[in-house]
């Protein structure tokens, strides 16, 4: 009989959870599975694999995007926990016969501060469209990574470049949108529909608050269907509230189902079937990270909030990644509703935001690759 061969999946934030749990899922028997996410609780694993390691709770959730976040994370204490996961990768070295990093090249560091060598990585991060990658950090793949994957054939040979071995088979993001059980086009009534992702972090309540206001300052004839995404954390009685809305729990038996919230905006809630959504909707208003990039790639142009606290640098990289498939406008309802009744009013600039969009973010694939590398 063959050994059971012993995987260990290290992420760093909820989106690369959801990546690596959806990885696992499509991996062969006679693979073991456990899952380290650095950050967090880790919910994305229920069920999925065994979970392992010591875990920071950060105040930013792991977020870069906002000024002073790191700070204020080493003023949570963040630096107190590195001593901890650094022992536990020094420990897996001989639990496991084989470490996938997926997510930026922070658990790779980690990796290579634990002396291990010969993992693969999984590149969700960069995306070739800001910058490449630093001679450093080219070095560090070097000794620590086997294999890497890339989202950009341009990021992939600059790796091989350098004598890594390096691939681009596709955006594994676009393999890991999340569907499941919920008829989102059961519930259309109007010509068209705008999916909400007001995002994840402790800013989601307000964000809708906005998009809320600016749906409603829609004329009548543009008004859309409305689907809502709900974040794992987030109450939605809590955004009824903010939105002067009532929330009606779900009454079908569909799985992804969450209720409704009702009043003079109708907002269809669901969790975890973001594709259902998106196939049934023509555009997006989004602060999400991992979903915003998935919705672009689908072919549905997004408008964003600028939020305040955003780094100059992140919104300098993230827009020479969205390019025009993104309108960026600011955190007010009316330049919202303006931005959002320009795409509603116009197919034709739907569909021209919808190609720069597919192109840019790229197709999926990547996963295929990646269960073939590890089933080897």
């Amino acid at each position: 009989m063959a050994l059971t061969r012993r995987l260990l999946f290290v992420s760093n934030g909820i989106g690369e959870d959801t990546i690596a749990a959806a990885i696992i899922r499509r991996l062969p028997t006679g693979i073991a599975t456990a899952a380290y996410p650095t950050l967090g609780d880790g919910n994305a694993f229920r069920g999925v694999a065994e979970l392992v390691g010591p875990r920071a709770e950060l105040a930013s959730r792991g977020s870069r995007a906002y000024r002073g976040g790191l700070l204020k994370d080493i003023r949570g204490g963040v630096l107190g926990t590195v001593p901890a996961s650094i022992g536990f990768l020094r420990h897996a070295r001989t639990h496991y016969d084989r470490i996938v990093v997926i997510g930026d090249l922070t658990m790779v560091l980690g990796c290579r501060l634990a002396a291990l060598s010969g993992i693969t990585y999984v590149d969700v991060y960069r995306s070739g469209y800001e910058r490449s990658y630093w001679g450093i950090e080219k070095r560090l793949m070097r000794m620590t990574c086997a294999r890497v994957f890339c989202r950009s054939a341009a990021l992939a040979k600059s790796l091989r470049d350098a004598g890594i071995d390096a691939s681009a088979a596709g955006n594994v993001m676009m393999d890991t949108i999340p569907r499941g059980d919920y008829d989102a086009k059961a519930r259309r009534r109007r010509p068209l529909a705008v999916t909400l992702l007001p995002g994840s972090r402790d800013t989601t309540i307000d964000n809708f608050r906005i998009q809320a206001a600016a749906l409603r300052l829609l004329p009548e004839a543009l008004r859309p269907d409305l689907f809502l995404t709900l974040s794992a954390g987030v109450d939605p009685v809590a955004l009824a509230e903010i939105a002067g809305l009532r929330f009606v729990p779900a009454a079908t038996a569909e799985a992804g189902d969450a209720g409704t919230l009702t009043g003079d905006l109708t907002v269809h809630l669901s969790r975890d079937v973001l594709g259902n959504l998106l196939d049934a909707s023509d555009l997006a208003l989004s602060q999400a990270g991992t979903a915003t990039i998935q919705t672009i790639g689908s072919g549905k142009p997004v408008v964003t909030m600028r939020a305040k606290r955003n780094r100059g640098a992140r919104i300098k990289g993230i827009s020479a990644l969205y390019g025009e498939a993104r309108i960026l406008v600011e955190a007010e309802p009316a330049a919202v509703a303006s931005a959002l009744q320009e795409l509603l009013a116009d197919p034709a600039e739907r569909a021209r935001r919808a190609a720069i969009g597919r192109e840019r973010i790229g197709p999926p694939g990547a996963i295929a690759a990646i269960i073939a590398e590890l089933s080897r």
